[in-house]
């Protein structure tokens, strides 16, 4: 449980995707003025990474290590392809709204680094579970920065998620006099937000170590007295 535990942490926080190793910023960037856009390829990008590193780490002992990248990217890109066909049937609205970046999952670095760096060398439900955890990592970080986006350009949240369940609508928070703050929904703003995040981020991994090493100072124990001749 403990390997389960750490590939958790490292997909949700220690290695996320986005605030650790910076990978995935065009869509990220792009799609997230709304928080219903930003979920969305962020679902799909999760279910993309599980199935990649199931099928890459069952077929891991027949695919021959020179050729490895080439037959990582056919694999994602025939799972992309699914994917966004389900988009087109199911979700036509929502996939013209995403339109070019759903494809784009194939060129996402954060899908080829983790087949490369773990399903290739792990097996089935580790790989399956990482792809998981990285996923949700991905999803965590835009979900919040389109929330933080669409909330301060317009002053709504969920706005669009009518295109996904038509019963619902989205929330107006602020005054519908609310002017909106254009440069949020920009993509000035985008960096501007993911920055304050990433800062966030070390700060409270900063925080973190700064407390560990008092504890280990306070839990070592006194020298002993030494007695000169």
């Amino acid at each position: 449980m403990s390997i389960y535990k750490d590939i958790a942490w490292n997909g949700l926080w220690k290695q996320n995707s986005i605030l650790a190793q910076l990978l995935g910023l065009c869509p990220l960037l792009a799609v997230s003025t709304t928080m219903v856009n930003a979920v969305s390829l962020g679902l799909a990008t999760i279910l993309v990474m599980m199935l990649a590193n199931f099928a890459i780490s069952a077929l891991r002992a027949l695919i021959p290590y020179e050729i490895r990248i080439p037959v990582f990217i056919l694999i994602i890109a025939a799972l992309v392809t699914v994917v966004d066909l389900l988009f087109n049937a199911f979700l036509h609205d929502m996939y013209l709204v995403l339109g070019i970046f759903i494809p784009l999952i194939v060129t996402n670095c954060i899908v080829l680094a983790r087949v490369e760096a773990f399903a290739a060398k792990n097996g089935l439900r580790a790989a399956t579970f990482d792809g998981l955890m990285m996923g949700v990592g991905f999803v965590w970080v835009i979900a919040l920065l389109g929330g933080v986006r669409e909330f301060i350009g317009q002053g709504t949240i969920f706005s669009g998620i009518e295109m996904i369940f038509p019963t619902l609508s989205g929330i107006q928070v602020l005054p519908e006099s609310y002017p909106g703050f254009l440069i949020a929904i920009l993509p000035p703003g985008a960096f501007f937000v993911l920055g304050l995040l990433i800062a966030g981020r070390n700060w409270l991994d900063a925080r973190a170590n700064q407390r560990l090493r008092e504890k280990r100072l306070h839990e070592q124990p006194p020298p002993a007295n030494t007695v000169t001749a």
